[in-house]
């Protein structure tokens, strides 16, 4: 039978939602448990909100003064030697995963399996390839631990609260890299939703035409509760900071809405919205190739549709 360990992603003291939709896709195997691992220097609080999601069988916990953030160099070789007597290893396939998976892949001599989308069987797995454009059936080796990095955007996350694993302290003793520290962590902060995990999500691209025009989109964000994206070409632009970069090499979002606000919908962009419930666009162009996925596609002058969406509302 499969046993599935699962790499909890947190920050400042709590766990994100990633987590829970990774231990969506552990379930979908049908192993005999789900175990959770998390590495942290203070790990109760986080222990605590991985120990409610459900399908959850343990929580393991590795508590260090190095594991206060979150360097692959140092995590990785933690995961691998707790990943000893487990078939399957997991974890998001956010900044996070894809930067310490491939280091465990690597110190169990394994190959690893990215942005897993759906299972077809305990060792077979379908994901995207091409920027998204198709999906292949890819097949572990069942005799070796399969590590595998989860595309979020295609699993819901695992309901929490109906349950409480027991939570188990690991002792991992592995010599830990020296040659790397940590200097700083640089993140933009903000009162609006998180972009991956927000239910509606606002994005400009190029056609917005400037910096300052870009406030428009964080009014018009502001006022229906969203989270805002961009386009790379906006982001390439200087329109906004990169982490709000949405797309294949920025980031890959699911949430209910989305809205395309003068983004003509290069392949890249599409890569990371094609799992969006409803995808709304506004563009001058009507030829542009946003609006071959559009649910709803708005011709015209974006800043008049958005003043008018805005009286709209109220």
């Amino acid at each position: 039978m499969s046993k599935i360990l699962v790499i909890a992603e947190h920050l400042g003291g709590k766990l994100n939602s990633s987590t829970a939709r990774a231990v969506s896709a552990a379930a979908a195997v049908k192993p005999e448990a789900i175990d959770v691992l998390v590495l942290a220097d203070k790990v109760d609080a986080i222990a605590a909100e991985a120990a409610s999601i459900g399908g959850v069988s343990r929580v393991l916990t590795v508590a260090r003064a190095e594991n206060a953030h979150p360097l692959a160099a140092v995590l990785a070789p933690q995961i691998a030697k707790v990943a000893a007597g487990y078939s399957h290893v997991f974890a998001p396939s956010t900044t996070f995963g894809k930067d310490v998976l491939p280091r465990v892949a690597a110190l169990l001599g394994v190959a690893q399996v990215s942005d897993v989308m759906s299972v077809e069987g305990t060792h077979a797995f379908k994901r995207p390839i091409y920027a998204g454009n198709a999906i292949i059936t890819v097949e572990a080796d069942p005799n070796a631990t399969l590590v595998a990095t989860i595309r979020t955007a295609s699993w819901p996350a695992a309901a929490t609260g109906a349950s409480s694993a027991p939570i188990e302290a690991v002792n991992v003793d592995v010599a830990l890299a020296a040659h790397t520290r940590f200097v700083e962590l640089q993140s933009g902060k903000s009162d609006r939703p998180d972009l991956q995990s927000a239910n509606k999500v606002v994005s400009g691209g190029r056609g917005v035409g400037s910096k300052e025009n870009f406030e428009v989109i964080f009014k018009f964000a502001d006022k229906i509760g969203a989270a805002v994206g961009a386009s790379r070409a906006a982001v390439d632009a200087g329109y906004v900071p990169s982490d709000l970069q949405v797309g294949q090499t920025g980031k890959i979002i699911a949430p209910e809405l989305y809205m395309a606000i003068g983004i003509s919908g290069a392949i890249q962009h599409l890569t990371g919205i094609k799992d969006a419930g409803t995808i709304v666009a506004i563009n001058k162009d009507g030829e542009a190739p946003i609006f071959e996925i559009a649910d709803i596609g708005l011709v015209g002058d974006l800043f008049k549709i958005i003043l008018e969406l805005e009286q709209a509302l109220g």
